[in-house]
């Protein structure tokens, strides 16, 4: 499937001759405006994805400069020039299988696949900014880092837990190492090419409390090398729940009540991700009101502690009331008679 050019500067608005400063400028603008803990829908997580990915290329000196060079042309560029590979992935390629598989584009993969390779001599780890590179560590040849995207239930967020990820990849060859052949003959098992693709189960930790656009590094399980893997990075995103509105560590909850139970006062069940619990509705509660469960919202990444369950009450009139219930009612009306409405306040 061919891949369309992306116009990075388009993305985050910005000339092409804009310097460091109002490029990072524009991007926290518009990371704060679609990040996913703000902004609700897929359009607005695919905006943010986007934004994420144009500045990783911006904010890069060298990566911008290939980027400039390239242009529109950047296909013909990477199928004949410098660090054209063969395959759907080329050598280190990587696929996540789970949910929507992967969370760069195709684009950026490919352009950028080679770029680590000559990063690597600078030292250091490296990291997020040679996403899709390799490096040198101690003197061996780094995997590939790699970032995919793995979506979990509310009550995953809030407890933690494992998920085993099937990953395609290719690997060096067993045969000749990643040499491509043996005894200066073309290998017969990977055609000359040095990799061969491989599947495998990761099984990743998903900590407790993380939130939708955060990031779950699992280290040594990205591209392989003939030296290390490089790190899996997943980009997470946290489910819609049908009961609870998530807005930071805080869980949102409406609860139905009866008029009687507003009225008169009221022990009443409340849903929590512990459990359900009892809370105490006072006498002449109004139907709007929140009461606050400290401590029961979702746990924090920093700091330890949780934040709170904030639960809206909302009074629920029957829509078939029975004789007896209108007859109520019709008396209650009219022991307010000289002031129906004196309860409003």
């Amino acid at each position: 499937m061919a891949v369309e050019f992306k116009d990075y500067y388009k993305t985050l608005g910005v000339d092409r001759k804009a310097d460091g400063k109002t490029i990072k400028s524009a991007f926290r603008r518009l990371a704060r405006k679609y990040h996913p803990d703000v902004a609700k829908g897929k359009d607005s997580t695919d905006r943010f994805k986007e934004i994420n990915e144009a500045y990783e290329v911006l904010s890069d000196p060298e990566k911008r400069q290939r980027y400039d060079t390239l242009g529109p042309d950047w296909q013909r560029y990477a199928q004949a020039g410098p660090g054209a590979r063969p395959g759907a992935g080329g050598p280190g390629g990587f696929h996540v299988e789970y949910g929507d598989a992967g969370d760069f584009s195709d684009f950026f993969r490919t352009i950028f696949g080679d770029l680590g390779a000559r990063m690597g001599g600078r030292g250091g780890r490296g990291g997020i900014e040679d996403l899709f590179g390799r490096e040198t560590r101690g003197g061996r040849m780094r995997g590939q880092d790699v970032q995919g995207h793995v979506e979990i239930s509310l009550e995953d967020a809030f407890t933690g837990a494992r998920k085993s990820l099937n990953l395609q990849s290719d690997e060096p060859c067993a045969t000749c190492q990643g040499a491509g052949n043996v005894k200066g003959k073309p290998c017969a098992t990977c055609g000359g090419t040095g990799w061969q693709r491989a599947t495998r189960t990761v099984d990743v930790k998903i900590p407790a409390g993380v939130k939708t656009g955060q990031r779950v590094r699992v280290g040594g399980e990205g591209g392989g090398a003939a030296g290390a893997r490089g790190d899996l990075y997943l980009a997470v995103t946290v489910s819609s729940h049908p009961l609870f509105e998530r807005k930071g560590d805080d869980l949102h909850l409406e609860l139905p009540i009866t008029a009687p139970e507003a009225a008169l006062g009221a022990s009443v069940e409340v849903p929590t991700l512990r459990g359900k619990v009892s809370m105490k509705v006072p006498p002449g509660t109004s139907s709007g009101r929140t009461f606050r469960l400290p401590g029961y919202g979702t746990p924090r990444l920093k700091g330890g502690g949780a934040g709170d369950e904030l639960v809206r009450v909302k009074i629920v009139m029957p829509s078939d009331l029975q004789a007896t219930e209108q007859d109520l009612y019709a008396k209650l009306k009219a022991a307010r008679a000289d002031n129906p409405r004196a309860y409003l306040g």
